[in-house]
C-alpha cells in the first residue's frame, strides 16, 4: 500500500522533507537517536498539517507509513 501512495511524499514543505530524509537515514544507519528523529518528524507533520501545507491524506499517509507501525507507535 505504501508504494501505491508514495506520490503523497511529493511537494512537501522543505522542513518536512528534511526531517523525513533525516529519519530515513537514521533508520538505514540504525541511529541511536531514532526517538529524537521520529519526534522531529512527528512535529513537522503536525505543523505542516495545521498550517495547511499538506493535506489530511498526506498527513495520514505519513503517520501510518513512518510514525505508526500496524497501529502502534514505533
Amino acid at each position: 500500500m505504501a508504494q501505491e501512495k508514495a506520490y503523497l511524499e511529493k511537494l512537501l514543505p522543505k522542513y518536512l522533507e528534511q526531517d523525513l530524509a533525516a529519519y530515513k537515514k537514521g533508520l538505514a544507519e540504525n541511529s541511536p537517536f531514532l526517538d529524537c528523529l521520529i519526534n522531529e518528524l512527528q512535529g513537522s507533520i503536525n505543523s505542516a498539517f495545521v498550517n495547511g501545507a499538506i493535506t489530511e491524506e498526506q498527513c495520514d499517509y505519513l503517520y501510518t507509513t513512518y510514525v505508526y507501525e500496524e497501529g502502534s507507535f514505533q
